[in-house]
């Protein structure tokens, strides 16, 4: 039988006690926090990935598709549907390099559509603003026809500049 270290027992009369192994020292938070983060890294979990996932996707792609699951060295990404999907589906090969680059070992990487929640843009909410009550809208304004062409037009061109767009146009690249 195997005998425990005098620093694990406990003796009391003829009895021996086996104690627990001392504790580690008390760390700080940053030390916990690295610690933790290389476990994630090689454990293979999602976390780790969402955190690299900007610089391993690049600027371009990394907005317009994120990491969904990672199960038995499965990686399921979601992408935007139309471009966004189709570049990521022309680019896998590239990806599957970059991430096993990064240390996280993947058997495969399938790619789905998914439909994220738009990101507003500075200034999108002037933009759609100026849009609503735009003179080129038809579906606000309505259709009339323009004096100097004779040619279907909307209506709020006619109230803003007397005639439509292409005619205002010519008269404003019109020197004379």
């Amino acid at each position: 039988m195997a005998k425990a270290p005098r620093d694990q027992t406990r003796q009391i009369g003829n009895l021996s006690l086996l104690l627990p192994a001392p504790r580690p020292g008390a760390s700080g938070l940053g030390s916990c926090l690295k610690a933790l983060e290389k476990d994630w890294h090689r454990g293979g979990h999602l976390a780790a990935l969402w955190q690299a996932w900007p610089k391993i996707a690049g600027p371009q792609l990394a907005p317009h598709c994120r990491p969904l699951r990672l199960q038995g060295g499965l990686l399921t990404v979601g992408a935007a549907p139309g471009p966004w999907l189709q570049a990521l589906q022309y680019n896998r090969h590239q990806l599957i390099g970059a991430l096993r680059a990064a240390g996280f070992s993947l058997r495969d990487l399938k790619i789905e559509q998914h439909y994220t929640r738009a990101k507003t843009t500075p200034g999108g909410e002037a933009e759609a603003q100026t849009w609503a009550v735009h003179p080129s809208r038809v579906d606000v304004h309505g259709m009339a026809t323009c004096p100097s062409c004779g040619s279907p037009a909307p209506a709020g061109e006619m109230a803003l500049w007397g005639h439509c767009s292409f005619c205002r146009r010519a008269q404003l690249t019109d020197p004379s």
